[in-house]
């Protein structure tokens, strides 16, 4: 098996969340237990670092990364979903999975993947687990799906776990209110491992400090905490936030004996993006007009980007916007300025919502025109932008991905 055929067939005979949605979501680790099983318990192989979250999850798994990385260690990192290439999930030192790899694993479990009618994201999970300990990494930090007690990365011991917000998303799976997501959340926290909550509401306080006594693990607010901030070549306002939630985290893994120098984490936040290879986060696709990308897609992500538009300077605003079926269109449309101008598109996935269900949603109040693609819809708020407006792409991750 090559590699192409390897990824052809995990992507479109596995389950997947990412076309499918919540029935492609395993509440249970069974099956991840099973593989690893087979695999000699690769996740016991390798220190870990588990991040949690609704949002930022995923720029606080490629800070911390690049922090460690820059400081000397060989570090992995597991994070979901990908944008472009299926090895954007599985780094060490920023490169991308070998591609034998991928291929011989799929190859050599192919069978024990199809009887246990394995997800694709366990496939993915058990996958980087291998070859993190095939290379021999100093330390991994490893992304949660969704969720966490019942998340596939749930079968680590860490060094440290991390949940770096709640906010109300995939309700459907994890519960309707901040208390339910919250408790989902806590799941990671490990008995007398320390745990770093980066941001807390007076819904979700209580639940961190009640699992943590439960557990005997060290709590961390990083909000409480008084840390220096750095510049990072990571934009957007509300990484200041995740940049806090790092740095307690690089205070704590100096307790436990890594040596990361001030040098180390100044350097590994001036270069995520390079060392990382992490895209989509308040990126800054062209110049005259500012053509920025953001893949925030829920509530709680949406008030950031809803704080840095009114933040920018520009004459015109334009939003190149696509959602997929499972998403309140309503609501995230309260996030975005009615005097702007809109130009509405589907991404090419199989969540995608059609255009003639989003032109009900939409109605009349809006200026807004309707693309067949994200091309056509980011080319024609091109073309009608000025040099000074503002060109915003977003709604999905994969509208994003389909622009990058």
């Amino acid at each position: 098996m090559d590699y192409a055929t390897a990824v052809d067939w995990l992507m479109h005979q596995l389950p997947m969340f990412q076309k499918s949605g919540a029935s492609a979501y395993r509440a249970d680790l069974g099956n991840i237990v099973q593989l690893c099983n087979q695999l000699n318990q690769p996740q016991q192989q390798f220190p870990s670092i588990h991040i949690a979250g609704t949002n930022g999850k995923g720029s606080t798994s490629h800070m911390l990364a690049s922090i460690l990385q820059t400081a000397g260690y060989k570090t992995g990192l597991t994070t979901s979903p990908h944008l472009k290439d299926f090895r954007e999930r599985i780094r060490i030192d920023g490169a991308l999975c070998n591609k034998a790899f991928v291929a011989s694993f799929t190859e050599q479990h192919f069978e024990l993947i199809q009887t246990l009618e394995a997800s694709f994201f366990e496939v993915a999970i058990a996958m980087a687990f291998a070859y993190f300990a095939q290379e021999k990494v100093d330390i991994a930090v490893v992304e949660t799906g969704l969720g966490g007690r019942l998340d596939s990365t749930n079968i680590l011991q860490p060094k440290l776990s991390i949940i770096t917000n709640i906010g109300l998303d995939h309700q459907a799976i994890l519960g309707d209110t901040l208390e339910q997501i919250a408790q989902e959340k806590a799941g990671i926290i490990k008995e007398n491992t320390p745990i770093i909550i980066g941001e807390t509401t007076k819904e979700t306080q209580s639940i961190f400090v009640n699992k943590a006594k439960e557990k005997h693990a060290p709590l961390i607010f990083a909000e409480e905490l008084a840390v220096a901030d750095y510049a990072s070549d990571l934009k957007g306002i509300y990484q200041i936030k995740n940049r806090k939630t790092v740095l307690a985290a690089v205070n704590e893994l100096r307790k436990q004996g890594f040596e990361i120098s001030e040098k180390a984490v100044e350097e590994g936040l001036k270069n995520v993006v390079k060392n990382t290879g992490l895209r989509g986060r308040w990126e800054v696709l062209s110049e005259k007009p500012l053509v920025v990308a953001d893949t925030a897609h829920n509530a709680h992500g949406l008030v950031e980007i809803q704080k840095q538009i009114q933040q920018a300077n520009y004459r015109n605003l334009h939003l190149v916007l696509g959602f997929v079926n499972d998403k309140d269109v309503e609501s995230i449309l309260r996030f975005f300025p009615k005097n702007a101008t809109y130009y509405f598109c589907a991404p090419e996935v199989e969540r995608k919502l059609p255009m003639d269900e989003l032109k009900k949603i939409i109605g009349l109040d809006l200026c807004a025109s309707y693309h067949n693609s994200v091309a056509k819809a980011l080319s024609a708020a091109q073309s009608r932008a000025d040099l000074d407006d503002l060109v915003y792409v977003g709604g999905s991750t994969f509208v994003v991905a389909e622009v990058i």
